[in-house]
C-alpha cells in the first residue's frame, strides 16, 4: 500500500515539477528579445490568452446585423486583445469584406494579406468567394502571394 502511494506522490510530484520547469523557463526567457525566443512567447501566449473572444462574438453580431462600423470597431479591439490564431483570421477577414463593401479597396487588400499571412491556406466560403466586390479581390491577394 506505500508502494502505491509513493507512486501516486512521485506522480504528482512529477508532473508538478515538469509544470513548474516550463514556467521557470518561460519565466527566464521572458527577458530574452531574439526571434526564436519571441516566437515561442507569441505561441504560448496564443495557447493561454484570447482575451478579444467576446470582442469578437460581438463583432460578428454587429456584422450580421449590418452594423458595420461597431462592427469594425470590436473586430479591432478582438485583435488588440488577443485571439486563437483562427479567430485572427474570422477578424481580419471580416475586416476585409467590410473595407471592401464601403470601397476601401486597399484596406481590404491589407486584411485579407493579414489574415493570409496568419494561414496561407485560408479559403473562403463559396458564397464569399462568389461575392462581386470581395470575392476578386480577395482571390487578387491570394494569387498575389
Amino acid at each position: 500500500m506505500q508502494r502505491l502511494a509513493d507512486a501516486t506522490h512521485a506522480q504528482r510530484f512529477g508532473g508538478v515539477a515538469r509544470w513548474a520547469l516550463a514556467v521557470t523557463a518561460l519565466a527566464i526567457l521572458a527577458g530574452c528579445e531574439s526571434q526564436p525566443v519571441r516566437e515561442i512567447q507569441q505561441a504560448f501566449s496564443q495557447v493561454f490568452e484570447h482575451k478579444g473572444e467576446a470582442a469578437l462574438a460581438k463583432g460578428l453580431q454587429q456584422y450580421d446585423d449590418g452594423r458595420y462600423t461597431q462592427s469594425a470597431r470590436n473586430l479591432q479591439l478582438a485583435l488588440e486583445q488577443g485571439l486563437s490564431k483562427p479567430d485572427r483570421v474570422k477578424a481580419h477577414k471580416y475586416l476585409g469584406f467590410i473595407h471592401c463593401a464601403a470601397g476601401r479597396e486597399s484596406l481590404c487588400r491589407d486584411e485579407f494579406r493579414a489574415a493570409l499571412d496568419i494561414d496561407p491556406t485560408m479559403q473562403l466560403a463559396p458564397a464569399e468567394a462568389g461575392h462581386p466586390i470581395w470575392g476578386p479581390v480577395f482571390r487578387s491577394v491570394k494569387a498575389g502571394r
